[in-house]
């Protein structure tokens, strides 16, 4: 396996990832009611996955995601458009917004949350497919 980063940059990405990804969903989850959403959360866990990116390297990203960014783009766009026909199936307009309520857990799941999610992913996955372009860009030009 080879290195990418270095001792100082592998030990604070193992500290530092964890924490922005947790942040990263914590932002997500106050979107709705507060400042934050899919976009600011999504940037941060790109972020998270950008320096873990350069400590380990491109093999060991795809690793940890066992999917590709371009692929979370797709979800995360398939997942915005699905938020919105909850409310065309009851007769509303598009993007109006629908609660419900899981009675065991006391949770309550709404649409903009479930759009959110979506832009979420899809915000994730088109910073980590420009990252990684730029990263096997510059991998070329210095092979030369």
């Amino acid at each position: 396996m080879v290195k990418s980063g270095t001792l100082i940059l592998e030990v604070a990405a193992r500290l530092l990832v964890p924490l922005q990804l947790l942040f990263s969903l914590f932002l997500l989850q106050r979107g709705h009611d507060a400042p934050g959403g899919g976009f600011i959360a999504g940037l941060v866990a790109a972020g998270g996955l950008a320096l873990f990116l350069f400590a380990h390297g491109r093999q060991a990203l795809r690793a940890l995601l066992k999917v590709s960014p371009r692929d979370l783009v797709g979800l995360g766009l398939l997942i915005g458009v699905l938020s919105t026909l909850p409310a065309w199936w009851r007769g509303e307009p598009l993007f109006t917004a629908q609660w419900w309520r899981i009675p065991i857990v006391g949770l309550e799941i709404s649409t903009p949350l479930i759009f959110d999610i979506g832009v979420y992913l899809a915000v994730i996955g088109s910073v980590l497919t420009a990252i990684i372009a730029l990263v096997e860009t510059d991998r070329d030009d210095t092979i030369r």
